[in-house]
Parts: structure tokens; sequence; C-alpha cells
């Protein structure tokens, strides 16, 4: 007999663990789709409150409005152009966003850089970006007239040639409503302070709402 029942529990043992092996493997919960951010200081919260940046205040607004999405910053401060081309293939293939927010080219403008550089490393990031399956908000900057009309104008509307003619959502400037503020930006007089956050939040929200439901979960 005792033979006998060793055997059964042998054989049982033996059909659990046939079916544990057999058992299909559970299937992952699907990501939230992914947006990224890749700026300079106005994006990395330069001077001010970690959390409180327009970034952050971005996140929070998608969540207050249903919207599920994930949001990396990879944001550096003093970067420029040739800086987030040579990071943004890493981070493309880190977060794997359905969005990304380029806020580059005011370093590029401040050190007198070549506008031409600074179209074809944009270009090189937009098309990076949509050749990995992302859309992409690109956010316009300006620059003080001393550097010369000229170079002022054309800077100001190189973002607006580079969206219409590689089809990207675009903030026309993302200082829109507290350029001429004096009260709104660090003592620097370069950087927004944290209550011009939610004004530069707001500016990049309309260009980016209506890309939002056209992003499917990955």
């Amino acid at each position: 007999m005792r033979t006998r029942w060793l055997l059964c529990v042998a054989t049982l043992l033996c059909l659990i663990t046939s079916t544990v092996i057999r058992a299909e493997p559970a299937t992952p919960a699907p990501q939230p789709p992914g947006i990224l951010v890749i700026g300079d200081s106005l994006s990395a919260e330069y001077g001010l409150r970690r959390g409180s940046g327009w970034v952050n205040l971005l996140s929070d607004r998608l969540a207050q409005e249903k919207f599920n999405f994930r949001v990396n910053n990879a944001s550096i401060s003093g970067d420029t152009t040739s800086g987030g081309k040579s990071r943004l293939p890493a981070a493309l293939e880190q977060h794997q966003p359905g969005i990304v927010i380029i806020e580059l080219g005011s370093n590029d403008a401040l050190r007198g850089l070549s506008l031409d550089m600074t179209r074809d490393n944009l270009t090189d990031m937009i098309a990076m970006a949509q050749n990995a399956g992302s859309k992409v908000v690109l956010v316009g900057m300006q620059i003080p007239p001393n550097y010369g009309r000229q170079y002022t104008e054309a800077f100001k509307n190189l973002f607006t040639e580079l969206a219409e003619a590689h089809d990207t959502a675009l903030v026309p400037f993302l200082l829109d409503g507290i350029a001429a503020d004096r009260q709104m930006f660090q003592p620097d007089g370069i950087h927004p302070n944290e209550d011009a956050q939610p004004v530069l939040a707001e500016n990049v929200w309309g260009a980016l709402k209506p890309l939002l439901a056209k992003t499917s979960v990955q």
C-alpha cells in the first residue's frame, strides 16, 4: 500500500509540474505612451524648486485631464541643438516615446552660432523622432533685439519654417505672455521663475493636446 501511495504522489507531482511548464506566460500590461522632453535650462528647472517646472506641471495636467501618458524629461541646462542631436538617439531607444517635445536653440543663439547649423540640427532631430514613430512638438523661442534685426528675425522664423516643412506641432514662443514682464524672471533676467511656469505649461499644452488622442498605447 505504501508503495502504491508513493507512486500516486509522484504521478500527481509530475502532472502539476507539467501543467506549470506548459502554462502560458502572463501577458505584460501595455505601457502608457510616453512623452519625451529634450531641452535646455528652460525645461530642466534651472533655479527652481524640484517639481515646480513646466514639464512637471504638464505631467500633472495630463493626469488631471485623464490622459494616461508617462513624461520623461531629458533636458540639460546649457544644452545646444548639437548636444540634443547627439543625445536624442539614446533617449529614443530608452524611452520609446509616442511624442517628442524639442525645446532647444536658445543657447545656440546666445552664443552667436550659425543659424544654418541650428536649422540642420533641429531638422535632424525631427527626422530622428519621426523615423522612430514619434510625433513632434517643436518649441519656438526668440532672442533680444540687441543681436541684430536680421539675426533676431531669422531665428524667430526658423521654428515656424521647420514646423511647416516637416509637419510638426508648434509652440510659436515658449515665453509668450511673460517675456515682457520682469517680475516673471529670476534675478538673471533670463530664466523664468516659478510663477511663470504655469504660463509656459499652458503654452506647450495648446500644441500638445491635439496630438494626445492620436498617440496609441505601446
